[in-house]
């Protein structure tokens, strides 16, 4: 059953509470591979769902629109304490609701309705906000676009610094969405610098990575990180907005009054609750646990002769290219998800398909990691999802691997079913 119980829940509305039921039962019996989910702890969990949530504190800590903040001040002080710890930064905003809002800030913050965006081109690997066309932040600025080489699956640096050179953004976004090699934070520092544009990580899926030490950290090369605060960093669905001091006040202003009313200060409290937990010692093993596993799974991927983006993987994240698997992302993932695999199709550089038909899947590790899978578990996922792509429409075959994948799950507990 769910954890922790949901009695009120049960009693006041069967029906949702049967829902979570069986999500919750649905997600402890599968092996979750979309990259940009994962566990929260049971901590994490009952934070979200205490009475904070009936609290409005427009404002920030010691400056609020409402009284009766007595509780809730020392709740976001210690969010933004710890997430300035955790990160080594000098000031951090924990109220944006999700990604997608944080980066909208970051352009009231530093933007003009017209002034030029650089980011990556969702195709190959950006955030729709990082100035994508259909994105309003590539209908209300104009959008400068970098990709990666189609030979190699990487950034070309030299073609950044031709490009930055060349539209003079005003903001320079580096990170996304669908990238499995490092980001070259200092390189992208001195480009940005050489246009006297505003550096801003989006560190939204490697955040976890990044305070587990399993990936270099944009501090001190970015003026300006965003991230979100659940996939690798296994917290609620939130964000949180870090800077040096110089631009705090603009990122402050640019969150509230700018964009959003009241924080969510539930969640507020599951942020803090996560970050004190990324701060203890073992995060820094499941850190590198994720990244072990993401390769070892990327190893036995290509040794079963599936094509992936840039020929592997550095991080949490792996990208497969099924062009010369006959099959393209969505029914694959459809079948995936049939055997007990849970992944997203997803475009890939260059890719000659539709986005809503696309020729990839997108494959994280950090769910996974979280239930207690390691390297040597790895080459059975791989030797499944090559079993569930080739038997796509058997749903005979497709049930009798996800019977395979609900017993070996079984035995890996899960936050949130017991």
């Amino acid at each position: 059953m769910h954890q922790p119980p949901l009695p009120s829940l049960t009693a006041a509305d069967p029906e949702i509470a049967r829902l979570v039921e069986g999500e919750a039962h649905r997600q402890f019996g599968k092996i979750r591979l979309i990259a940009s989910e994962n566990y929260v702890s049971r901590a994490v969990l009952e934070a979200t769902g205490t009475v904070l949530t009936n609290k409005y504190s427009e404002g920030y800590p010691g400056r609020r629109y409402y009284e009766g903040q007595q509780f809730v001040d020392p709740v976001e002080a210690l969010a933004v304490d710890r997430a300035k710890a955790l990160f080594g930064v000098e000031h951090a905003n924990v109220q944006p609701y999700s990604g997608s809002p944080a980066n909208l800030a970051v352009y009231l913050a530093f933007l003009n309705p017209g002034d030029t965006v650089m980011g990556m081109a969702l195709p190959m690997g950006g955030h729709l906000t990082h100035g994508w066309a259909v994105s309003a932040t590539g209908k209300w600025f104009r959008s400068a676009q970098y990709g990666v080489r189609k030979e190699t699956g990487r950034v070309d640096l030299d073609e950044v610094r031709e490009i930055a050179l060349r539209e003079r953004p005003k903001v320079i976004f580096c990170g996304g969405t669908a990238i499995p090699r490092t980001i070259d934070f200092p390189a992208f520092a001195a480009i940005a610098a050489e246009v006297d544009a505003v550096l801003v990580a989006d560190i939204a899926h490697i955040a976890g990575l990044i305070a587990g030490g399993a990936h270099p950290s944009p501090v001190g090369h970015a003026q300006v990180i965003t991230t979100t605060t659940h996939k690798t960093l296994r917290g609620p669905r939130g964000a949180m907005i870090l800077s040096d001091a110089a631009h705090a006040k603009a990122v402050d202003k640019a969150v509230f009054p700018g964009l959003q009313g009241g924080p969510h200060n539930h969640t507020t409290a599951a942020i803090a609750v996560a970050l004190g937990e990324a701060s203890a010692p073992g995060f820094r093993t499941y850190a590198h646990n994720v990244v072990a596993n993401a390769q070892a799974l990327a190893a036995a991927l290509a040794q079963r002769g599936f094509d992936l983006v840039s020929g592997g993987t550095d991080n949490h994240l792996v990208l497969v290219d099924l062009a010369g698997k006959a099959i393209g992302g969505k029914p694959a993932a459809q079948a995936l998800d049939r055997a007990g695999i849970e992944a997203n199709y997803n475009t890939v550089p260059y890719d000659p398909r539709k986005p809503f038909d696309p020729s990839g899947l997108r494959l994280g590790t950090a769910a996974i990691t979280t239930r207690g899978l390691g390297p040597d578990q790895m080459p059975q996922v791989a030797a499944w999802i090559e079993a569930a792509v080739a038997a796509a429409g058997d749903d005979a075959a497709l049930g009798r691997i996800a019977a395979e994948v609900a017993e070996l799950m079984a035995g890996h507990p899960m936050p949130g079913w017991a």
